[in-house]
């Protein structure tokens, strides 16, 4: 059987431990053979320097780094000056978004939508970079319609993206069925699923409220019947998301894109699981 392409994400760790944490996080990870691992980049650009260091320090290590980039907030000026100083580096992979719309920020930048920066990015340096952006199942909060929220996919599609990654879910039917829906309007491109482990129901229904993700109701109240017990929660949640990444695979996904919080331990499980 071909090996399923799996990619790893992770924040920018703001502390000298954090850093520490997460080259031992990318240590444990590495052994699963990555594609890439992505970094994600701050609303309105906060963490742009440590997003950068990040990156640099995955490519020093003898792996492919893939940095965010958001257009909220930023010029043309920034976006040209972080391409190059990517390509001078031979970074040669980007996952490109809108972006958070910070609270209280009032100037937008030169970019509105995510598909506009991807055809500046392709403008400023041809085919040098494979580009990801962002695609959602259950749909995008802002989104006025499945056709429209598909539709805006298409455009970043258009203005030359390579491929997409979800937003998490725990719905199979959610993803097969937005799959269906890209294709009816005339998206070919890979559509990657991003994988969200379990951690505990606190965090999970505050990430699940702010990006639109669905939490299936017996999922909801299974997790919360475990109460203050987060080791048997977390057991659960691995077998839980493990059976998920598992029907995928068999459906014939063309990649895994684990969203990690910089942590190891339940991922490894869940990869452990799948081999």
């Amino acid at each position: 059987m071909k090996k399923l392409p799996i990619s790893f994400e992770f924040f920018p760790p703001k502390t000298p431990e954090g850093i520490a944490n997460l080259r031992e996080t990318r240590v444990q990870l590495a052994k699963y053979g990555p594609e890439f691992f992505s970094v994600t980049f701050g609303a309105g650009g906060s963490t742009r320097d440590r997003t950068m260091e990040t990156v640099f320090d995955i490519q020093a290590e003898g792996h492919s780094a893939a940095p965010h980039i958001s257009c909220i907030s930023s010029t043309k000026e920034e976006i040209a000056e972080l391409l190059k100083a990517y390509q001078t580096k031979g970074i040669d992979r980007l996952v490109t978004l809108r972006g958070d719309i910070p609270s209280g920020e009032v100037a937008i930048g030169d970019f509105k939508f995510a598909s506009e920066l991807v055809a500046f990015i392709r403008q400023q340096t041809g085919n040098h970079f494979q580009i990801e952006v962002a695609a959602y199942p259950e749909f995008h909060p802002e989104a006025e319609s499945p056709s429209a929220d598909v539709g805006n996919l298409k455009r970043k599609f258009d203005a030359g993206a390579n491929r997409a990654i979800t937003q998490y879910f725990y719905n199979v039917d959610a993803y097969f069925r937005f799959v269906e829906l890209c294709v009816q309007h005339g998206i070919t491109q890979p559509i990657i699923p991003g994988i969200m482990p379990i951690y505990n129901i606190t965090q999970l229904a505050r990430f699940s409220n702010i990006c639109g993700a669905e939490i299936p109701r017996w999922l909801r109240m299974r997790l919360e019947a475990y109460g203050d017990d987060l080791a048997s929660l977390r057991t659960f949640g691995v077998d839980v998301v493990s059976e998920l990444c598992e029907a995928l695979r068999d459906w014939g996904v063309p990649g895994l894109h684990f969203y990690t919080l910089n942590q190891s331990g339940l991922i490894s499980k869940i990869m452990d699981n799948l081999d």
